[in-house]
């Protein structure tokens, strides 16, 4: 088993590791569950294909993101913004709320 630094993020449906604390961005996102987190990176995690999706800060190309142990969706990743303002996002996640739990 790897070694993670804590705290970090785990699939709340297997608990496996997701995320870590340190690479957390933003709370204040919104996906379909309700709130949702950016973080700059995330592991063991498998990406689904990517397709155009309208957003409420304006159209993306994004690709879902699943847990690799479960299966879970457990949010996106931003791969293609449309408009300048936001390129910022561009390789982030967006992992729901609902779908993780913190450990320690």
């Amino acid at each position: 088993m790897e070694a993670y630094s804590h705290p970090l993020y785990s699939c709340r449906k297997c608990r496996t590791p997701v995320a870590l604390a340190e690479d957390l961005l933003s709370k204040s996102f919104v996906a379909k569950s309700g709130k949702a987190f950016m973080f700059s990176q995330a592991m063991n995690i498998v990406l689904g294909k990517s397709y155009d999706k309208p957003l409420l800060t304006g159209n993306f190309t994004i690709a879902d993101v699943y847990c690799n142990t479960c299966g879970e969706e457990l949010g996106w990743k931003y791969i293609k913004v449309h408009e300048k303002t936001q390129t910022y996002k561009v390789g982030r996640f967006i992992i729901e709320k609902a779908k993780i739990v913190k450990e320690y």
